[in-house]
């Protein structure tokens, strides 16, 4: 399995009045844990699309659970568990620092040719490091 955590504070302008995180967070949660898990790979997205691929978002599965709100740290996990071929699920979760979860989900992305928009498969150096890791 291919896994990626970060860690961070919630920041002030993440919540709303009563102090707790608004809900549109968690999916840039999920993209920082996303991008940096690609990257931390080896192949990241800007290499991805300098050779002529863009992984667009296909679809986002997100669960809330518990409030992340001001103060908390939040854990943020990405993971791949499988070899992708034309789409690439991951599935993702965000924790508080008593390891509740507060949002999980899956996010889908797709592989296009940047030059036609036409679904490609998914690129061989970023398949190599997938298969490696599982």
């Amino acid at each position: 399995m291919l896994h990626y955590e970060t860690t961070f504070p919630v920041r002030y302008y993440e919540t709303d009045q009563m102090g707790i995180v608004h809900h549109s967070n968690y999916i840039r949660y999920f993209e920082c844990a996303r991008n940096a898990l690609i990257a931390e790979g080896g192949y990241p997205i800007e290499e991805c699309e300098k050779d002529g691929i863009v992984i667009p978002v296909v679809s986002i599965e997100c669960r809330y659970r518990h409030s992340a709100r001001m103060g908390d740290t939040v854990k943020v996990v990405a993971e791949i568990d499988q070899v992708p071929l034309a789409k690439l699920v991951i599935k993702q979760a965000v924790y508080n620092q008593d390891g509740d979860v507060c949002a999980e989900g899956e996010v889908t992305l797709a592989f296009l040719d940047k030059a036609t928009g036409r679904l490609v498969r998914c690129p061989d150096k970023l398949l190599k490091i997938i298969e490696n890791n599982l």
